[in-house]
């Protein structure tokens, strides 16, 4: 019995996501960081998400609520880094910081939290502190 819970893996749709799926889970999970996912957020996630990849309202609308469940089953957040990171150039990851920021910044609060995360979130993207705050300061 026990060498079959060893013996499973993972099977869940986390495991293979795509980098406009792994960008939408981010910006979801800095939303939420700091525990006020607010309407205003999820507007500025759907319009990034438009402008990003070309996507209708509607479009947009679906991938966030796809990355909602997403980022909801994920249990870490290196998984949608190592999508982005992987599949983007450094110019486009420092433009995916600047989006985040601009999530961050949508609610006109920064707390701690989203602080926190979004020096992680950075680092794991590969871009220095000194590119996320040129990438904050355009947000």
């Amino acid at each position: 019995m026990f060498s079959n819970l060893f013996s499973l893996k993972p099977t869940d749709a986390v495991d293979e996501i795509d980098e406009k799926q792994a960008m939408a889970a981010l910006m979801v999970r800095i939303a939420k960081s700091d525990d006020d996912y607010a309407i205003t957020e999820c507007e500025q996630i759907e319009a990034i998400l438009s402008v990003l990849y070309s996507l209708s309202p509607a479009e947009a609308a679906k991938l966030r609520n796809q990355a909602e469940t997403l980022e909801a089953n994920a249990p870490d957040t290196v998984r949608f880094t190592r999508a982005i990171k992987d599949a983007v150039p450094y110019q486009g990851r420092f433009e995916v910081v600047r989006a985040l920021w601009q999530v961050v910044l949508a609610d006109g609060e920064r707390d701690h939290e989203e602080d926190a995360l979004m020096r992680l979130l950075a680092s794991l993207l590969g871009v220095n502190d000194r590119d996320s705050a040129i990438a904050r300061q355009r947000a």
